[in-house]
């Protein structure tokens, strides 16, 4: 997936997969998919997609500051 944010380009297929997390499982409409993507240019971001009554209903990119990825890898 690819999006422009502020300019930016953040696309997974060309950017680092650093962790991804699942919750719930295949199928469930709750379980959601959280993947940390850092760009060739060292910017951050998460790729989200869920089930009909999860956080993320649909496919999405989020930008994410340095900081804040650092606090998803570290929330375990």
């Amino acid at each position: 997936m690819k999006k422009i944010i502020c300019k930016r380009e953040y696309d997974t297929e060309v950017s680092t997969l650093i962790e991804k997390r699942t919750f719930g499982a295949f199928g469930d409409p709750d379980g959601y998919e959280e993947s940390l993507y850092q760009t060739p240019k060292g910017y951050y971001f998460l790729y989200v997609n869920g089930g009909e009554t999860s956080p993320y209903t649909k496919e999405d990119i989020k930008s994410v500051s340095a900081a804040k990825a650092e606090a998803w890898q570290n929330n375990k």
